[in-house]
């Protein structure tokens, strides 16, 4: 439910409509095309993207990605949360003070091994764990099902509501099984 609420109050300042054409950028394509309810970009692959989130209220895009300045992670800030705002100019932007605060920012803690366990501020109970994979880089993981996947994406499906309280339909997961090499799928209601 607070999730729900944290998710219609960013998008309410966010206030953009949804760009349904496909994004370009200095008049180059510069970005796929992929098919949920409605069309979303997807990002330009970035050395150190872990994942990002969407959401049906527009196509500005969160990306979550490693801070390791001079190849060393931050212990104190591991990670670098910003938007791409795909429904003005695709200009990156950094997250407002609310937004960082109450709804896309992270809680991190470092644990043993250079391994941290990430949440987001809104959703406290969902753990993500940020470690290195067995290609020797920094992945973000969620446990689903009791598989651990190397999380990708994230998009969240919201009908209708109101500004406090949004219908979220469902939020879905798509990640890589770090053993098989397939992808893995996963909607659920927060």
């Amino acid at each position: 439910m607070r999730l729900s609420i944290i998710l219609l109050l960013t998008t309410f300042y966010s206030y953009l409509t949804v760009s349904k054409a496909p994004v370009k950028l200095n008049n180059k394509p510069a970005l796929e095309i992929i098919t949920d309810e409605d069309k979303f970009p997807v990002p330009s692959d970035n050395i150190g993207r872990l994942f990002y989130i969407q959401r049906t209220s527009n196509a500005n895009t969160l990306i979550y990605e490693l801070n390791a300045p001079g190849g060393h992670v931050d212990e104190q800030n591991p990670m670098h949360v910003y938007w791409l705002r795909y429904a003005e100019k695709g200009q990156k932007e950094e997250l407002s003070y609310i937004q960082r605060k109450f709804a896309y920012g992270l809680i991190t803690k470092r644990l043993a091994n250079d391994q941290y366990d990430v949440r987001f501020v809104s959703y406290k109970k969902f753990p993500l764990l940020l470690m290195k994979a067995n290609d020797g880089k920094y992945h973000i993981f969620a446990t689903i099902e009791q598989k651990q996947m190397m999380l990708n994406r994230v998009f969240v499906k919201i009908e209708g509501g109101s500004f406090w309280l949004p219908n979220v339909v469902y939020v879905e997961l798509r990640g890589t099984d770090q053993t098989t090499g397939r992808e893995i799928i996963q909607r659920f209601k927060p």
